[in-house]
């Protein structure tokens, strides 16, 4: 399978990072796979054996606790690389990844990876991506200890419809649940409805056909102290 390798200057996550021949010469080393909503790509503790480029689609990254509880590490979207961490070194995943849209991943061999980066010096440009990745979780777990419920539902939309790529059809929709927003951000559900009741009010967010939207990104990042 060929994959264009025109300039994209909007190219995000790795993508980014390589620019686009060598991220072309990358998704020729994998094989693509098209994979639906809620659907687990990888699992925590499983062994790093591939690497998924991330083409098209949103995804959430999450870290399992002994109880069986599930603390939301990370967002990420298309031009991301996931589970090159377990890959480089030849350890087991610490996180599980599951598709939030339809998503289409390119598979790659952590062999096949690891000759890439090789061949076309990309260690630096790893390092330099997996610091970018660190600089985007870490925020999770000051905002879980530190903001207001409010906040903290209001940072993970915005952020959530920032990722919203061609594919999705309507970027502003919320693709959560309150249930699944309670269980990301550690809080319980009638916590959530109560905020999210006080932001439509305000008009930052309104109720579609059963969905929720953001109707107001500027006003939400007023909410998220942004």
């Amino acid at each position: 399978m060929r994959y264009s390798s025109s300039v994209n200057k909007g190219a995000r996550g790795f993508r980014g990072v390589v620019g686009e021949s060598k991220w072309a010469r990358l998704l020729e080393l994998g094989v693509p796979r098209v994979h639906g909503p809620r659907v687990p790509l990888l699992r925590q503790g499983d062994p790093g054996t591939t690497v998924l480029v991330l083409l098209s689609g949103r995804v959430k990254v999450f870290g399992t606790e002994p109880d069986g509880g599930r603390l939301l590490l990370a967002l990420r979207g298309a031009g991301d690389l996931l589970g090159e961490i377990a890959a480089r070194s030849a350890s087991r995943r610490t996180a599980t990844v599951e598709t939030i849209d339809r998503c289409t991943v390119s598979v790659v061999p952590a062999e096949r990876f690891n000759a890439f980066l090789e061949e076309h010096n990309g260690q630096a440009a790893l390092a330099d991506y997996s610091l970018s990745k660190l600089s985007q979780t870490v925020p999770y777990q000051v905002e879980l200890v530190h903001f207001s419920p409010e906040r903290k539902i209001a940072r993970l939309l915005l952020e959530v419809v920032a990722l919203a790529d061609d594919a999705v059809a309507d970027r502003y929709r919320v693709p959560f649940s309150q249930q699944e927003l309670a269980n990301s951000l550690g809080v319980v559900r009638s916590t959530i409805s109560q905020h999210l009741l006080r932001l439509k009010d305000s008009g930052a967010l309104r109720q579609d056909h059963g969905h929720l939207v953001v109707a107001d990104p500027g006003l939400l990042r007023a909410f998220a102290g942004l």
